[in-house]
């Protein structure tokens, strides 16, 4: 845990689906302070593969979160390997069943048990993380004054799903899967998951282009190893697959009750 981290102590957490994670916990940063009307609060949910490390950058004065002028909380997700994920101990179920109602849940213990926060100014998030700002907005529209969700939607499209499946595929593929866990480091599964992403990622104009060059990697293969192997590779397959897990619980076969619809009737 980075430093100016906390962990909120969640308990035994009730899922959505009745499971009960053991001993819970949400990591979480904050930034600016909180103003005394409480009026200022800035919620920033993590996206996928991310850590608060990977997205506090966007927080800086005179920025898009300015911390002079807001109080940013930055929880991190289930599964992203800070917060409880199936890479910690024993008792986390690899099949982890955790939805976005599940995050906002327990962030929205975290803001009301730690910091009574009834009202959120803007909920901001990115990919995944716009997918949870799109639940907080449909789950406490009455809390949620803005919403910024940036490639992002309420709901996984079939399209993205393709994807989805296709990166699972790539991390189950790799012999150190046994059908139930990982036994050890997938290092091909690494390899063709980092390629699967990175293909989807960028445009036919981005590779076309060559613009990796201009990001100082040498040519496509170093680009590939560098950027999106090395970055992936710093989090536990497991908790991959647990992320996964989540957006495509979110997908738009899903009942309501498990995934949001927006704009909210």
């Amino acid at each position: 845990m980075s430093e100016g981290a906390t962990s909120f102590e969640l308990g035994d957490f009730r899922l959505q689906s009745g499971r009960v994670l053991r001993e819970a916990k949400l990591v979480y940063r904050t930034f600016g302070t909180l103003a005394p009307d409480r009026s200022n609060v800035v919620l920033y949910p993590t996206s996928y593969g991310a850590q608060h490390t990977d997205i506090e950058w966007l927080i800086r004065p005179d920025g898009i979160l300015d911390p002079h002028r807001f109080f940013v909380v930055i929880p991190n997700m289930f599964g992203n390997g800070l917060s409880t994920s199936p890479s910690h101990a024993e008792g986390v179920p690899a099949d982890f069943g955790v939805t976005h109602h599940d995050n906002v849940a327990a962030q929205d213990r975290l803001l009301r048990e730690v910091f009574g926060i009834e009202e959120l100014a803007l909920v901001y998030g990115w990919s995944m993380g716009a997918q949870q700002a799109y639940h907080w907005a449909v789950l406490h529209p009455e809390r949620v004054r803005r919403v910024a969700a940036l490639c992002g939607t309420a709901r996984t499209s079939e399209h993205n799903l393709v994807f989805l499946r296709s990166l699972e595929a790539a991390l189950k593929a790799d012999p150190a899967w046994d059908g139930t866990r990982f036994t050890a480091l997938p290092q091909r599964g690494f390899r063709a998951f980092a390629r699967v992403y990175a293909s989807w990622a960028a445009s036919h104009a981005f590779y076309r282009r060559r613009l990796y060059r201009e990001l100082g990697y040498a040519d496509l293969e170093d680009y590939l190893v560098r950027s999106w192997e090395a970055s992936y590779r710093r989090r536990h397959p497991a908790d991959l697959l647990a992320m996964l897990d989540t957006w495509i619980a979110c997908d738009v076969s899903a009942s309501p009750a498990t995934a949001a619809t927006w704009p909210p009737p």
